[in-house]
């Protein structure tokens, strides 16, 4: 699926959990993947198993590295929570200082199932606010339909940012529709409904006006 994609002249980047991606590095290289989101939420090895049930900590760590040295921009996406990974907030922008990836805190957003709670919301100022108690942090440049804050500390390679999704919602600059697995479009995150586009795709009809409509319909802010 990722080589013929790569076909199609568009620019392509991965989400994943890293566990994997020492198989697939041939492929990646191969159809000109150069920027890699990776998830991490912790770097403690326990806190790690804990949290995903799963003893693959070493092995996401090494694919980063791995990663890194051949050559891919690497985004580790941290979703910050109180109680729960908070404390390291400033382990993971030290881990930008001898290692060129951007780190991403991204605020707990509700979706169905997480047991979202307010009170577990590390806002975007509280994040900085830890950050400056430790570095000296100078803002980056946004970039039009950027979802993410980005900061750097001097002299570190890497650089990080906040996606404050929750205390500073950024949805009148964004441009991002999604497309699911089972071919339904979605115009937001929070979005509560999507769009077929499957389903007439596959009875030879026309789909660009289904698409027109649902961007139409994009909400306000937080999917209404």
């Amino acid at each position: 699926i990722i080589l013929r994609l790569s076909r199609l002249g568009a620019r392509l980047t991965l989400t994943t959990n890293g566990t994997r991606l020492h198989e697939f590095a041939d492929v990646i290289k191969q159809a000109g993947i150069n920027s890699l989101n990776i998830s991490l939420d912790t770097l403690n090895k326990e806190r790690f198993i804990m949290m995903t049930r799963r003893d693959h900590y070493d092995r996401v760590r090494s694919n980063i590295d791995l990663m890194i040295a051949e050559g891919i921009h690497v985004k580790v996406n941290v979703v910050a929570m109180k109680g729960l990974n908070d404390g390291e907030i400033n382990d993971f922008i030290q881990w930008t200082k001898d290692a060129p990836l951007h780190v991403r805190f991204i605020e707990f957003m509700p979706f169905s199932g997480n047991r979202w709670n307010s009170e577990r919301v590390m806002t975007w100022q509280q994040i900085l606010e830890v950050a400056g108690s430790a570095f000296d942090v100078l803002p980056l440049e946004r970039e039009a339909h950027e979802t993410a804050k980005k900061y750097t500390v001097p002299g570190h390679q890497g650089s990080f940012a906040v996606i404050s999704t929750m205390s500073a919602p950024f949805c009148g600059d964004c441009n991002r529709m999604r497309l699911t697995a089972d071919g339904k479009m979605k115009n937001c995150l929070f979005s509560q409904t999507e769009t077929d586009l499957l389903t007439p795709f596959r009875n030879g009809e026309d789909i660009v006006p289904l698409i027109y409509q649902s961007i139409r319909d994009k909400k306000k802010a937080l999917g209404g």
